[in-house]
């Protein structure tokens, strides 16, 4: 006797396919403000989602090329500064 329904879809997909959307909305964000934080975190939540197998993959390879960027950015920005930091 089987007392619980057999799931019908793998447990977690919603969770994966929101770690993707908000690692493209973070990794865009990050572009603008907060570049030190939101790119490696926009990285990671991209990561995981890949890694969990999420049905938005194309929407978790943009979140996780615009966490790169955000770095890239942030790279560039010190450079052309001439610091180690943002100087306010």
């Amino acid at each position: 006797m089987q007392l619980t329904a057999p799931a019908e879809r793998r447990t977690g997909i919603r969770d994966t396919d929101g770690m993707a959307v908000a690692s493209f909305v973070l990794g865009l964000l990050g572009l603008l403000v907060l570049n030190v934080f939101l790119g490696p975190i926009a990285i990671a939540l991209a990561a995981v989602a890949l890694w969990r197998g999420t049905d938005r993959r194309f929407r978790a390879f943009l979140g996780l090329g615009l966490g790169v960027a955000d770095l890239v950015v942030l790279a560039a920005f010190m450079q052309a500064d001439n610091s180690i930091s943002w100087s306010f």
